[in-house]
């Protein structure tokens, strides 16, 4: 028995008929029904229940496909590990990051554990959520930052904070006519800019999905690429952007950032690491992250008593 004998069977399984699964490995279907029949010799028992549409497994096919997608996930560890090692040996430390966290600590925890090992090279790679679970995967990232979550049993996540919103305002917008805090409600006739426009799902879903969920659509939608092309949009008074708090760091003249009137409009910072990666270097940046983000957490806290303090003198 082969670890593809294991793949044909799960995939076929999966897909609930041979001739999917088939399509789905990029083999013909004969093949693979003859596959999975030397399998069944092998075994000694059926795994399947003949003639069955949508293909059904008998109860020991059930037992067997179990086992076999523990086996096929064990392997798929043992192959991130190796790899990992592979990468250790060549000092290097894969980071990957979705743009808005750069405004963030990262920078920070970057030159703190840059200063605790001197001689691991640090490559940094700008990828969405999606795309950092697959390079984890793939050993070409060690730790991702980013604000989806992705459910996969390898990849442990990690919320390390809840990052209020804020929205970009071109300078001399309506808006900010006014003092307090904006509304959704006050956004949805001004054009909005949402990023990133692929890969799908995205930061920009997770916005048009508060609007959606207070009942709200905005007039105009954009989608661009980046986060940069957003503000440098919003900067020429094409539309207003909705924005993680930490890019305030970013300024221009040309914009003006206002909090939003509600408190549950907030986007997570997770952190994806390799569930079975044990590697010092992994441990100890992990530790720095979660060091940095509650000092950084109790010193919103602090500014945000510190403000509530000076409106209740005044």
């Amino acid at each position: 028995m082969e670890l593809r004998h294991l793949r044909y069977f799960t995939t076929a399984v999966w897909e609930g008929s041979v001739t999917k699964g088939a399509k789905r490995l990029n083999i013909a279907q004969p093949p693979l029904s003859r596959q999975i029949r030397q399998l069944e010799e092998e075994v000694g028992v059926l795994l399947l229940e003949p003639g069955s549409r949508p293909l059904r497994t008998t109860d020991a096919g059930r037992f067997f496909y179990e086992h076999a997608l523990s086996i096929l996930d064990r392997t798929e560890a043992l192959l991130m590990m190796t790899r990992r090692v592979g990468h250790i040996e060549r000092d290097r430390f894969g980071i990957g990051f979705v743009g808005s966290i750069l405004y963030g600590p990262l920078p920070g925890m970057l030159r703190r554990f840059q200063s605790t090992y001197p001689s691991v090279r640090i490559d940094m790679q700008e990828l969405t959520s999606v795309q950092q679970v697959t390079a984890l995967k793939e050993g070409s990232i060690d730790v991702g930052f980013g604000r989806l979550h992705v459910e996969d049993p390898t990849i442990q996540r990690e919320v390390l904070i809840e990052e209020p919103l804020v929205v970009a305002l071109p300078i001399g917008h309506s808006l900010l006519d006014r003092a307090e805090p904006l509304s959704f409600a006050a956004l949805i006739s001004a054009p909005l800019i949402v990023y990133p426009v692929a890969p799908r799902p995205s930061y920009a879903d997770q916005v048009l999905s508060l609007l959606k969920q207070r009942g709200l659509k905005p007039a105009l939608v954009r989608e661009v690429r980046e986060l940069q092309t957003a503000l440098g949009l919003v900067a020429a008074g094409v539309g207003v952007s909705i924005v993680p708090d930490a890019v305030q760091r970013f300024r221009r003249e040309e914009i003006v950032y206002r909090a939003l009137h509600d408190e549950t409009a907030t986007s997570p910072i997770i952190m994806f690491s390799r569930a079975s990666d044990q590697s010092p270097e992994i441990a100890e940046f992990l530790k720095l992250v979660r060091e940095l983000y509650r000092k950084s957490v109790r010193n919103v806290s602090r500014a945000e008593a510190s403000a509530a303090i000076s409106i209740k003198t005044n």
